[in-house]
């Protein structure tokens, strides 16, 4: 009996020096395999669903370069003031679940005051901002702070014209008003139906460009620094005077008063007008191999006063990080990589989206295929800004009310300017 219970802690020691070698054996096997299987940090954004096919490529190539990163697209209806109300939404009912936030340049200035956007200008560089165009990087401001990195979405109003008919008849492209009315009355005067086409139905693409026709009259809407209305002035009832009396006068079609960029680019690509105002995405459809004008087509600034700039409305998209998520810096190196030269090259060749970064207006590559770019860049130079204020929407709600009731003669154009100015004032009081 001694003995045999002698032999017990030897025994006892051989199992747990197995059980420790199998327990070490286990930890060790467990800390090397653990990073590996944990589960990557989600970002998600929402964008509108036609976009969804721009950026899944890129999400994949990034995660493939950050595995420890994850992006979740999520896809919202293809209407954008839609999917900012989504957003909206969100944020006011808290909690967002949006780390990143793909935004309209008007929609920076309210997410800013509403304190849903991170301020990013300690993150950036002087360097990083003078390879953006200027316009692009000053629409992600708002009161001094950069809340909005640019994407690869650069829009600015453009004045495309029948090139073909202006060679035809001996006309340069028009640099003012009056040499815009005059070429379109003698034109229209040779068989094409319009002169000039322009949206005026009550929506904010007819605000972006009242803004263009009112800046080269030299006047001014909303100073975001003072909160100053311009609506009122001189130079604004002139503006808009200008556009009325091409209703008037038969240079546009009566349909204006209700028409979007869509339904003056399916006339203009029709052949039906010698002028168009519209934005850059409408250049690849109407040098589209079916279209009636292809290869007939050429695009200029907006006209101006002689002595006034032709500024064109700055456009386009861009990121920012909403102040209720939990990873920051990982959503700031998936800003980075989107507004890559690289990411932005592959999508601009891809889709067609204007950049906005400077240096890709002189790739040759993107040239040969996109030509006009060179004169797009011309144009990015001489840009105005919506007002940055965190009233926009409904400024403009007010805005294109008036303009409306001017285009339908329901007001003259001084009356609805006058009021438009006093309402405006009304709500920046507030």
């Amino acid at each position: 009996m001694l003995q045999k219970n002698h032999q017990y802690p030897a025994l006892f020691k051989s199992i747990g020096r197995c059980l420790g070698v199998v327990l070490c054996t286990f930890l060790l096997s467990v800390s090397c395999i653990t990073p590996a299987q944990a589960d990557p940090i989600t970002l998600s954004f929402l964008v509108a669903a036609f976009e969804v096919p721009v950026w899944k490529p890129l999400i994949a190539e990034f995660e493939a370069q950050h595995p420890e990163i994850h992006i979740e697209v999520i896809e919202g209806p293809s209407t954008s003031n839609i999917v900012e109300d989504l957003y909206v939404s969100a944020f006011l009912l808290g909690n967002a679940p949006y780390d990143l936030v793909y935004m309209d340049i008007t929609w920076v200035a309210k997410f800013a005051a509403a304190g849903w956007l991170q301020d990013l200008s300690s993150r950036v560089t002087p360097e990083q901002e003078a390879q953006f165009l200027t316009g692009a990087w000053s629409g992600g401001q708002f009161q001094g702070k950069l809340y909005r990195y640019p994407a690869v979405r650069a829009d600015v109003g453009a004045l495309y014209y029948r090139q073909d008919l202006l060679d035809q008849y001996g006309y340069a492209p028009p640099d003012t008003f009056a040499d815009l009315i005059q070429i379109s009355q003698d034109l229209q005067a040779q068989g094409t139906p319009w002169g000039f086409l322009w949206p005026g139905k009550q929506t904010e693409g007819t605000t972006a460009m009242f803004l263009e026709v009112l800046s080269g009259f030299g006047g001014y809407w909303i100073d975001p620094k003072t909160l100053a209305v311009g609506l009122d002035t001189e130079d604004a009832v002139t503006a808009l005077d200008f556009l009325v009396n091409t209703l008037k006068e038969g240079i546009s079609p009566p349909g204006t008063v209700s028409y979007q960029e869509e339904e003056n680019r399916r006339l203009f690509q029709n052949g039906q007008a010698v002028f168009m105002r519209n934005w850059p995405y409408a250049w690849s459809l109407i040098n589209a191999l079916t279209s009636p004008v292809q290869g007939k087509v050429g695009i200029h600034p907006m006209v101006s006063q002689p002595e006034q700039l032709a500024r064109a409305c700055q456009g386009g998209w861009g990121w920012g990080i909403a102040t209720t998520s939990s990873h920051p810096e990982e959503a700031w190196q998936a800003i980075q990589f989107f507004s890559s030269e690289a990411a932005q090259r592959q999508v601009v060749q891809q889709f067609g989206y204007l950049p906005t970064l400077k240096s890709l207006y002189t790739d040759p590559d993107i040239l040969a295929q996109y030509p006009h770019f060179a004169l797009l860049r011309e144009i990015q130079k001489q840009t105005v800004l919506r007002p940055a204020i965190a009233q926009y929407d409904q400024a403009s709600d007010i805005l294109q009310r008036y303009l409306n009731a001017a285009f339908t003669q329901q007001l003259s154009p001084k009356a609805a300017m006058v009021a438009a100015a006093r309402e405006t004032r009304q709500l920046l009081a507030h």
